[in-house]
């Protein structure tokens, strides 16, 4: 038995009547005069209704159609069956048309919606619970599930973006009409726009104090699992997102690549990054210069870090952006050839000189001199960026990764380093220097692919061995690549992401002239290592936090 409700929709609906109510008014006088031209009957809300009046055309307040006036400051004036059934009725019903003659409901073909800007409030640095609250939509969620669900007989449009091409098939198409394709495609973005919505809300509610839920017992549906502090993991996670741009592809040109921003978020990865230079950003750039940025923000000095394939190749402090590039550089100029590079000061002539001489697929600082930037101009193949880290500093508590049909999710890695929590270990206690090597190699390493290992000295990476299998792999190539670049280890800080289960990776460190190790410790042959350091005289502190990425 078929079901009653089964119809089929027409090719075209004609749009004789419309419901208008945004919070954005960008582009809607435009389309009411494009509406009342092809004989279509503007119902409307408040501020939308003035702003239509105001362009010169008839208007419909909704309240004539209710029955009751807008309300309660504004949060009660849509919901109502007038307008919804007018919305979700089944023109070819006879039951549907029959209920709406009986109670006087007129068909509505075209809701045009767009909502509370509860995102854009959100990312505001200060905002209030209060404020943000209050800019949770209701109606508008409502209306538009509504035309997007009835979609066979009703358009529903959401974004101004949307607009033009809408005017333009209405003036094309001889009635006034919007093709079934047309409002298929609007009903798919619609509900794109309310997942988005209700997911930067859940998003931001989930971060709030508030609501952290840690009072409830664990294993409650509504509660977090709980341990050593508020850990956000609800029963469900969601996140929003909108789409920034289009890439050229993904991470090879057989793959489909795009950036995408958090929802309600104040600040992310191309926030406030404005691009003075070169071919547009690629996803593999985007990667790396999220490495590279994450690294930077370790520093308050001039520093500077050049990544490749998503691992630190060199990163150093200087006294200034220059210095801080040629010792970065030095850790591995061979590798540094294509990588991206980060600076915390600006850059000038000078720097902007020992750039050049250097193939870069991208360069960000927080400002360029006039000179500079010309001199890095000449070269077509840089992406110059210049932007604000401050904004990114502690901003996203969740990493998120992809895994077939899910993902995982966890705290990000942005642990104090705090040496009063250290402990040393070995006979040989560290001195000023080696302290501030060991915490420099220990910054660095953080954002090194397991296993890592980092040789820094004076404020700079020496060598560096990163996502090998096994950590004596990982120690003898960082060794290697120092000796292969004619860098001196000999007084150098070792920092390893991890304990060593045997003393053989620390040996090499130790052979090839490093005086002071940090490591987690935590092995069970912890005293092996312990023994070997001390034999060498070397120092040894114990942080007691593993650090793997992978």
């Amino acid at each position: 038995m078929p079901d009653p409700l089964e119809t089929t929709a027409p090719d075209r609906v004609p749009v004789r009547r419309a419901l208008l109510s945004v919070s954005d008014k960008t582009g809607l006088a435009e389309l009411a005069q494009a509406l009342h031209d092809a004989g279509t009957e503007l119902i409307s809300t408040g501020g939308t209704a003035k702003a239509i009046s105001d362009a010169g055309l008839p208007v419909i307040a909704v309240e004539s159609i209710t029955g009751f006036p807008e309300m309660m400051d504004g949060r009660v004036k849509t919901l109502d069956p007038h307008l919804f059934a007018g919305i979700l009725g089944v023109r070819d019903l006879d039951t549907h048309a029959t209920a709406a003659a009986e109670h006087g409901i007129g068909w509505i073909d075209l809701v045009v919606v767009n909502l509370y800007p509860f995102e854009a409030t959100v990312a505001k640095p200060d905002v209030s619970l209060a404020a943000a609250i209050e800019n949770i939509d209701i109606g508008g969620p409502s209306l538009i599930r509504a035309a997007a669900k009835n979609h066979g007989y009703a358009g529903i449009l959401t974004d101004p973006a949307q607009y033009p091409a809408v005017i333009e098939e209405l003036k094309t198409s001889g009635d006034g009409s919007l093709g079934i394709v047309t409002r298929r495609n609007l009903a798919l973005q619609a509900y794109a726009t309310t997942a988005r919505y209700d997911a930067a809300i859940s998003g931001f509610l989930q971060d709030q104090e508030e609501f952290d839920g840690s009072q409830l017992p664990l294993g409650h549906p509504c509660g977090h699992p709980a341990s050593g502090g508020r850990v956000p993991f609800p029963a469900q996670f969601s996140r929003g997102y909108v789409r920034d741009r289009t890439l050229r592809y993904g991470e090879n040109p057989h793959q489909r690549g795009a950036y995408y921003r958090r929802a309600g978020a104040p600040a992310h990865l191309l926030g406030g990054v404005e691009q003075l230079h070169g071919k547009e950003l690629s996803f593999n750039n985007l990667l790396d210069l999220e490495a590279s940025r994450a690294i930077a923000r370790e520093f308050d000095e001039p520093a500077a870090v050049i990544v490749k394939h998503n691992n630190p190749c060199g990163a150093a402090i200087g006294d200034s952006s220059l210095q801080a590039f040629q010792r970065a550089l030095a850790c591995d100029p061979v590798s540094a050839f294509g990588g991206i590079v980060t600076l915390t000061r600006p850059v000038d002539l000078a720097a902007a000189e020992a750039l050049s001489k250097l193939f870069v697929e991208v360069l960000f600082a927080p400002a360029f001199d006039d000179d500079a930037l010309a001199l890095l101009s000449e070269k077509p193949n840089v992406r110059l960026l210049t932007g604000d880290d401050a904004a990114l500093k502690g901003l996203e508590r969740l990493d998120v990764r992809s895994v077939a049909g899910g993902v995982l999710v966890q705290d990000t890695d942005e642990v104090q380093i705090d040496p009063a929590t250290m402990s040393v270990s070995t006979k040989a206690l560290p001195t000023d220097a080696q302290w501030r090597d060991m915490l420099f190699a220990w910054r660095v390493m953080r954002h090194v692919k397991s296993n890592a290992i980092v040789y820094a000295k004076d404020g700079a990476t020496v060598g560096i061995g990163a996502g090998q299998m096994s950590r004596v792999d990982s120690a003898r190539i960082a060794a290697e690549k120092a000796a292969e670049h004619g860098l001196d280890l000999t007084g150098a800080a070792m920092a390893s992401d991890a304990f060593f289960p045997f003393p053989d990776g620390l040996e090499i460190g130790l052979q090839a002239g490093v005086t002071a190790v940090i490591q987690p410790g935590g092995s069970m042959r912890d005293e092996l290592s312990i023994e070997a350091a001390d034999k060498a005289g070397a120092t040894m502190v114990f942080t007691g936090r593993r650090h793997f990425r992978h």
